[in-house]
């Protein structure tokens, strides 16, 4: 990856070399095993800073070459997927989802009981296509441990992420569930990517891992991302992390035995990629171009205009969730497939209204702004991504930088 100077697209060389100094700081102090930053401005790479290890037990130094666990990074690309099968007249935003996947019909909603019997009442409607983008169909995560349908899902092998099963009977055991919510009333993070998926495989008539890699990932060039590690890549696998309880780092998944070294059973669209930098720096950049890269387009501009508003009545706070991870929802809300910035001062941190973002559940995260022709990228291994808030401090830390 060739770097530009940073006073070439607008930044303050000292400025931006604070992110190296914080970097440096977090793997000195023990917490994190290693890091690597990137920002990047008008179509250049201007900061690309890795340190610590990728595997204490081995040695293994963090590198931009290093293969990590991106989880739900991954739901953007599977956005985009169902996203180009719209632009081919596929469906609707609006269109229910039944009209492809029919057991979704007659869904109940809990609205109280307890785990052995759920108290539930007729949805209003059915889930649309809009719902699962911006999830507010209902649907929730089994690991929540928050109600007695997250329960159910556990019960219920509802897990896409470690199923011994094809993706569409994990579906079929999801849509057998109550929701916790009726469609389009409420932000409540959850499986709804997987289930688009399964819609992509659907419509399309490939599977959904077959669809992404052809239509996506492949035009892209992103060539070190997928939904398990190669043989070449295991040099270059991270480990992953959890805090201990004197504050310091607790192996939760050794990269010589990870699940990720094998074909999973279940492609899960709403967390099963790894990735590298670069190529995730590839996706950026096809996103602050409108839909192109490399003279290959994937989406048109208006379609990325339009996954990149805010499709909530409201912030994420005001359909229902008030924080998420480490961060605030207020002044945050949400389009097909991302967050997106309203409100900077609401939101209580630097940023751009019209902003648009994600991460993953071992820290990693990524943010894009248009107006401000610039993406940052965070990747390290750390799980879960509410340990700490390097997200929030790398942001200041990036806007910090932009000096004209």
């Amino acid at each position: 990856m060739i770097l530009t100077s940073p006073e070439a697209v607008g930044l303050c060389p000292q400025r931006l070399g604070r992110i190296a100094d914080w970097a440096e700081s977090w793997v000195a102090s023990g917490r994190l095993p290693g890091l690597t930053t990137l920002v990047a401005r008008r179509g250049q790479v201007a900061h690309l800073h890795s340190t610590g290890l990728a595997d204490v037990a081995r040695g293994t130094r963090m590198t931009p070459e290093t293969v990590l666990r991106i989880y739900s990074m991954t739901k953007p690309l599977t956005s985009l997927a169902l996203l180009m099968l719209y632009e081919e007249g596929r469906f609707q935003l609006d269109d229910a989802i039944t009209r492809f996947l029919p057991e979704f019909r007659d869904m109940r909603v809990a609205v109280g009981g307890a785990r052995g019997k759920v108290e539930t009442v007729p949805a209003i409607r059915d889930i649309t296509f809009r719902d699962l983008l911006t999830h507010t169909s209902g649907l929730t995560y089994g690991f929540m441990q928050a109600g007695l349908v997250d329960g159910l899902y556990r019960d219920h092998g509802v897990d896409f992420q470690t199923a011994e099963a094809s993706l569409a009977e994990v579906v079929g055991r999801l849509a057998a569930l109550p929701l916790i919510a009726q469609p389009g009333t409420a932000w409540n993070y959850s499986v709804s990517t997987d289930v688009i998926g399964h819609l992509v495989a659907v419509i399309s008539g490939q599977n959904f891992d077959a669809f992404l890699r052809e239509r996506v990932l492949r035009p892209l060039g992103m060539k070190e991302t997928d939904f398990h590690v190669t043989e070449a890549q295991r040099p270059h696998f991270a480990a992953n992390y959890a805090r201990s309880a004197e504050g310091g780092l607790t192996l939760i998944d050794d990269p010589a035995t990870s699940r990720f070294l094998t074909p999973p059973r279940v492609c899960s669209g709403g967390g099963g990629l790894v990735s590298t930098v670069g190529d995730y720096w590839r996706f950026c950049q096809l996103m602050l171009n409108r839909g192109v890269l490399d003279g290959t387009r994937l989406l048109g501009r208006k379609t990325v205009e339009l996954m990149t508003a805010n499709h909530l009545n409201g912030d994420m706070a005001a359909m229902g969730q008030a924080r998420w991870s480490e961060s605030t929802a207020e002044g945050i809300g949400f389009g097909l497939g991302f967050s997106v910035m309203l409100n900077p001062a609401r939101a209580q941190i630097t940023g751009t209204p019209g902003e648009f973002a994600w991460g993953g559940a071992a820290s990693t995260a990524f943010w894009i702004d248009p107006a401000e022709e610039m993406a940052v990228i965070l990747l390290t291994q750390m799980t879960p991504s509410s340990t700490y808030p390097i997200r929030r401090e790398l942001r200041v830390l990036s806007y910090a930088a932009v000096v004209d």
